[in-house]
This record gives structure tokens, sequence and C-alpha cells, in this order.
């Protein structure tokens, strides 16, 4: 990847939700809502705080995490669609 994010943003990827209900029912594209969730792709050295001192980020490259469903950038890099946001705009991380 050539992206590299500033401070406390990080870089994630969606992860596509199921087409496919637990019934065994199959969502249309146009009926599935955008994920919500998705996986770390990139993360920044951290955010400055009054002293000055860098404030390493809590998640990590690899971490899947919960976000909003219009958070973040939109961007398009090497025919992928990922997502630029600040760290706030993460919701939690999803323990395996």
């Amino acid at each position: 990847m050539k992206l590299r994010p500033l401070a406390d943003r990080v870089i994630v990827k969606r992860i596509e939700s199921e087409t496919k209900t637990a019934s065994g029912i199959y969502i249309p594209d146009n009926a599935a809502e955008k994920p919500d969730q998705g996986e770390v792709l990139a993360v920044g050295p951290g955010k400055r705080n009054d002293k000055g001192e860098v404030a390493a980020l809590t998640v990590k490259v690899g971490d899947r995490v919960l976000f909003g469903k219009y958070s973040g950038q939109t961007v398009k890099v090497d025919g992928d669609e990922l997502l630029v946001m600040k760290e706030d705009d993460l919701f939690a991380v999803v323990e395996k």
C-alpha cells in the first residue's frame, strides 16, 4: 500500500457482510446495508498531547474494528475502496 496515515488517523478496509441470511435467504446488493466492520490496514504515529509528546494509538494493523456506517472519508487506492478516519471514529475492536 502506498498510503501512510498522519497523526491519529487509521486506514480501514470494509469487511463485506454476508449476502445470505442464516435461514438461507439471499439479500440483493441494493437491499444490503453498508458494513460497519473493517480491518485496519495502516495506523498513524499518534496524536500529540498538551506536552508535545506523541500518544500512540490503541489499534494496530490487522485489528477488526467497528465504526459508524457513514464514518470516515472514502478513498480509492489500486482499485480498492478504503476509509481514512480518526481513531476517535472507531467504536470498538472485535476480539477473536
